[in-house]
Parts: structure tokens; C-alpha cells; sequence
């Protein structure tokens, strides 16, 4: 996951806005309690986030794939006064860590948590999308995007994460591991697609940036 050099990585943090009080709370108990903290957005990547939300200013937002909730209270903090931010995860057991931390943001009346499997789930959802993070399952990365995308306001955008796979993307020794040759499929599909403006930022493990025409 690492693409630039630690120092330049630890530069680009130090003079990044510092994670607000809550987020640091919740990055350091999600690094002292729960499976894989790497999936974690973080400090400079969660800024990222926070911007592109802060510039979009979306009414919804859709987050698939939610984890401890530290990406979505960071879009959250761009969102319109009416707005909502509807986030998916397939795991319930990291509801009430969730759920503590999108209160201690204040942003309890903002963030909606649904549970079970995305795609039965999307479909459901009676919005227009502003801004849509997907960082799930990436078998299905080229799913959600179908499932999304016409329900995309033109001008709206979709931010892909773990577009590079720790590098497997562009390894010289092709991998059978299906997450890769799933995001290989992703990023070239979406590359192709006419229906949007793409660009692909190597910022952490690759974030896909979208922009719907």
C-alpha cells in the first residue's frame, strides 16, 4: 500500500488539516479493536474525502461499504443542512462502534446505517446520488457501478478505493487472485465509459475519481 516515500507521506500529513478530535479517537480504537485496521480511510485520505465532499456539496450521499464509519463521518461533514449520507456495510457487528462515533460527530441525524448485502440493497434506495464512495467487496466493485450509476446526478460523482491493490494491478507476473483481476476489470470499464470523466489519483491504495457527465 505504500507508493511514495515515507517521508514525503509523513510531509504531505503533517502539513494536511490535523483529523478532527473524533476521528482520531475512532482511528486509534479501530487500530486497537477490530480486524484489518488498514481498511481504515485515515488521516490524509479522510481529508481527501472531507474536501471533495466540502467542494461537491451533496444533498446524498451513498457509501458502500462502511466498516468503523470514519470515511462517512468525513463526507458527512460536506453535506448539505437537509442532507443524508446512506451507508451500507454486510458486517452488523460494528454497528455500535459505528453508531457511538457518528453521534460523538454529531451526525447522527445525517448518517443512515443499512445492514445486509448491497446489492439487494441499492435498488431499494429511492435517491439521486451526489457523491457515492464505494469500498466494499471488490468482486463486485463493477456491480455496484452498474447498479449506481444511472441514479447519479449528472455532475455527481463516484469515488472508487483500492484501485491499485497495493500495486497487483500493474504486477509484471499476472495474479489469478480474483480481487485483482477484479479491480483490473473495474478500472478499465469505467476508463472506457463515456458516460463519465475519470481520473486516477494514487493517493493510499488508489482512489478512482469519477465525475458523471
Amino acid at each position: 500500500m505504500e507508493f511514495i516515500d515515507t517521508k514525503i507521506q509523513v510531509y504531505a500529513e503533517k502539513h494536511t488539516d490535523e483529523e478532527p478530535v473524533v476521528l482520531k479517537e475512532l482511528n486509534r480504537e479501530t487500530h486497537l479493536k477490530v480486524l484489518k485496521p488498514r481498511m481504515l480511510s485515515g488521516h490524509l485520505q479522510g481529508r481527501v474525502l472531507s474536501m471533495f465532499s466540502k467542494m461537491i456539496s451533496p444533498k446524498y450521499i451513498l457509501e458502500v461499504g462502511t466498516y468503523t464509519g470514519y470515511s462517512a463521518i468525513c463526507m458527512a461533514e460536506g453535506l448539505q443542512p437537509d442532507g443524508k449520507l446512506i451507508t451500507i456495510d454486510i458486517n452488523e457487528e460494528l454497528e455500535s462502534i459505528v453508531s457511538k462515533y457518528v453521534k460523538k460527530a454529531g451526525f447522527d441525524d445525517k448518517i443512515i446505517q443499512k445492514f445486509g448485502n448491497a446489492l439487494d440493497i441499492i435498488p431499494e434506495l429511492d435517491y439521486t446520488w451526489d457523491l457515492v464512495f464505494i469500498d466494499a467487496d471488490k468482486d463486485n466493485y463493477t456491480n455496484y457501478y452498474d447498479l449506481v450509476i444511472d441514479n447519479v446526478n449528472s455532475g455527481g460523482y463516484i469515488i472508487a478505493d483500492n484501485v491499485l491493490w497495493s500495486g497487483k494491478v500493474v504486477a509484471k507476473v499476472k495474479s489469478n487472485d480474483t480481487d485483482t483481476q477484479a479491480l483490473i476489470e473495474f478500472n478499465k470499464k469505467v476508463h472506457s465509459d463515456n458516460r463519465v470523466e475519470n481520473i486516477l489519483l494514487p493517493i493510499r491504495d488508489g482512489l478512482m475519481i469519477l465525475r458523471k457527465k
